[in-house]
């Protein structure tokens, strides 16, 4: 399980869903008051201090994906379910992009302040670039034990 390679990518992929999961991936700071804030994928923290918290989509989103790579890792003997759940899992990631790019538009809009992504924010673009990667590899397993299977 370990020696193929696309368990290595759907392990790096889990590690940047959880990395993403823990940091913050916005910084927010107003014209006006000169605060700042970063956000969360659940809440905006400003100071140590809970400003809003968000309907908690981005972070459903990042939670579900995580439990699903960290459960096609343990699906290597079904590799046709394996690639679907790494297909669901990269429209999953292009989700959580929408939902973020929504919400920090409504952000903006909604205070004058000024938007800042942090590097985190790159990690579920990380993710779905290692999911295709692991996608591939799966895919390349399946055609190699069809070919077998046409020689007996």
């Amino acid at each position: 399980m370990i020696q193929r390679i696309q368990t290595l990518y759907l392990l790096a992929a889990f590690a940047c869903c959880i990395g993403c999961l823990c940091m913050p991936i916005a910084h927010f700071m107003s014209s006006e008051s000169m605060e700042t804030a970063d956000m969360y994928n659940l809440w905006l923290v400003s100071e140590g201090q809970h400003l809003f918290y968000f309907c908690p989509v981005m972070m459903g989103i990042l939670v579900i994906t995580s439990a699903f790579v960290f459960m096609d890792i343990w699906f290597y003997k079904h590799r046709a379910l394996q690639m679907r759940l790494a297909t669901f899992c990269m429209i999953l990631l292009v989700a959580w992009y929408i939902a973020y790019g929504i919400i920090c538009y409504m952000l903006t809009t909604s205070m004058p302040a000024t938007w800042r992504p942090h590097w985190t924010a790159a990690l579920p673009a990380a993710a779905l670039i290692l999911l295709y990667l692991a996608f591939r590899g799966i895919l390349k397993d399946e055609m190699l034990v069809r070919s077998l299977d046409r020689l007996r």
